[in-house]
């Protein structure tokens, strides 16, 4: 229980005031701050003051109390309610932040908790400067009925009204359950800690009440769930420390809002570096896989990959890196992990990251190796057409400069997908050893070729004759060249120069999309 709080006014008003102050300071009390620590996770204030630049924190609204008179709340009031909201500086880079405290109440939201939370949230979009929430809560606070779930409306809204205007970005360090998964589910990425986060809708009780299922809180929404199979996560870290450090490393690639520039940094890689080891990465037989982050590690600025979605869709690559000192967002088919084939999941996973680059001003470079979508009856029961074509649409509304590198297999409608020229991409190169075909060759001669295979004496001969004759007339990039499909065809080693001066010569890009409220994206 929380000790009382209302003890009568001190005689000196500065001694009150400083009594106050350590209150809020105190949160729930020693003992709780205590169990916290036991429990492997930090204080609310330990958190934010290891996000934020040393002694940059300006915390406001430290001493609200709640409102909530009923179920004998009225003599429980912890000054700050169990949220810390204020802003700070991130590399010297203005950051609003809010972070809920277990340690009162259990973090759970009540309605001026909500409102601290909204009048930082309206500071952040009015002064273009990035959200981040720190989530540890036990919910809504049942004392208060419907006002605490107004509150959490209220920051939906915002939420809402804030995406693709500035950064947010969601901490899960601790219980997120109900209503309150809602917030990070809009925000633009959510990060989840190892054994002490979790997330669900309804939990393994309700569960185990209205289906019979029985599951553990972490089997249900813990962050290896998250990270890997619903991919509400984008990334999982082992612990609060490490989540509050990869925030860090998340905003340096990122602008403060959608009308800045993301920040430039310094780098002595060179721009003509040749890596020499990528003319051997790919293997001569198509059909055999190759890690396409090996790729990327060689021609990005100091082989530095952010990789977003790690766990989630292994088909599909997706992150931050720099070229020659300028952040883009990278999209890669994985030819490693399900031959990089297109899916549901690989097709949400990069739709939803084209889209924030878009929206932040983050170039696109896509290396694409795809053999087409997924096939089978789960795929289409599942609705692979819609989602596919999320991607598709996403590539084609993105304003930004579209860089893509073809570096093997392109087939069929996922190399229209797949930020191809007619997607009004700017620059698209391929190597020499790339296909660019409606299908792969043995595909299409069983097609164009059927009959005199079933006739034949000697099929096998036939179709080894017609599948290289099909390679050499189709299954190359120089058809696409000739075509202006192509802009260059490109050795693999000399990949980085390539992009580096593609991006240069597109920082004056000005490209808009017909004027309209809003698209109609197949949801």
């Amino acid at each position: 229980m929380e000790e009382t709080r209302k003890t009568g006014l001190k005689a000196n008003p500065c001694e009150e005031f400083r009594h106050r102050l350590e209150m809020a300071r105190l949160g729930g009390g020693r003992e709780r701050i205590e169990r916290q620590h036991a429990s492997g996770k930090l204080t609310a204030r330990e958190r934010v003051e290891l996000l934020l630049d040393p002694a940059s924190f300006v915390e406001l609204d430290q001493l609200v109390i709640h409102r909530c008179q009923d179920f004998g709340m009225a003599e429980r009031t912890v000054p700050g309610d169990g949220v810390i909201s204020g802003f700070g500086t991130i590399e010297n880079r203005t950051v609003y932040v809010f972070a809920q405290d277990f340690t009162v109440f259990g973090g759970s939201l009540s309605e001026t908790n909500a409102l601290k939370i909204c009048k930082i949230m309206d500071l952040a979009l009015e002064n273009g400067a990035p959200l981040i929430g720190l989530n540890d809560s036990g919910g809504a606070r049942i004392q208060e009925g419907v006002a605490s779930l107004g509150g959490y409306a209220d920051i939906f809204l915002r939420n809402t009204l804030a995406s693709g205007v500035i950064p947010q970005i969601s901490a899960i360090m601790g219980p997120c359950a109900g209503g309150a998964v809602y917030s990070p589910a809009i925000t633009d990425f959510t990060f989840m800690v190892e054994r002490t986060s979790y997330m669900f809708v309804t939990g393994p009780d309700v569960i185990k009440t209205v289906t019979h299922e029985e599951v553990s809180k972490e089997e249900l929404g813990g962050a290896k769930t998250h990270g890997s199979k619903s991919g509400v996560s984008h990334f999982t870290v082992a612990n609060d420390a490490a989540c509050l450090l990869a925030i860090r490393d998340l905003l340096s690639y990122l602008p403060s809002n959608n009308l800045e520039d993301p920040p430039s940094t310094h780098s002595d890689d060179p721009i003509d570096r040749e890596d020499q080891r990528l003319d051997s990465l790919i293997p001569e037989d198509p059909n055999k896989p190759y890690d396409i982050k090996e790729l990327i590690a060689g021609v990005v600025d100091d082989r530095r990959f952010l990789e977003v979605h790690a766990d989630y869709a292994k088909n599909m690559v997706v992150g931050f890196a720099r070229f020659g000192n300028q952040s883009v967002g990278v999209v890669a088919n994985q030819p490693g992990y399900l031959a990089g084939v297109l899916d549901i999941d690989a097709s949400l996973k990069g739709a939803r990251f084209v889209r924030f680059c878009d929206a932040f001003n983050l170039p696109l470079v896509t290396f694409e190796d795809v053999p087409g979508f997924l096939p089978g009856t789960k795929q289409e029961f599942g609705g692979i057409i819609k989602h596919g074509a999320k991607l598709l649409y996403a590539f084609a509304e993105a304003t930004v400069p579209k860089i893509t590198v073809i570096t093997r297999k392109a087939y069929g409608g996922a190399y229209c997908v797949m930020a191809s020229k007619h997607l009004r991409t700017d620059v698209n190169l391929a190597y020499p050893g790339a296909e660019i075909a409606v299908m792969g060759p043995e595909g299409a001669v069983n097609i164009l070729y059927r009959r005199e295979l079933q006739a034949a004496d000697n099929p096998d001969a036939l179709r080894a004759e017609k599948v290289s004759e099909y390679r050499s007339k189709f299954s190359n990039p120089f058809i696409a060249a000739e075509r202006g499909f192509l802009d260059a065809v490109i050795e693999p080693k000399q990949t980085r120069a390539h992009v580096i001066r593609a991006l240069r010569q597109l920082r004056g890009k000005r490209q808009s999309i017909p004027q309209k409220k809003h698209g109609n994206i197949p949801l």
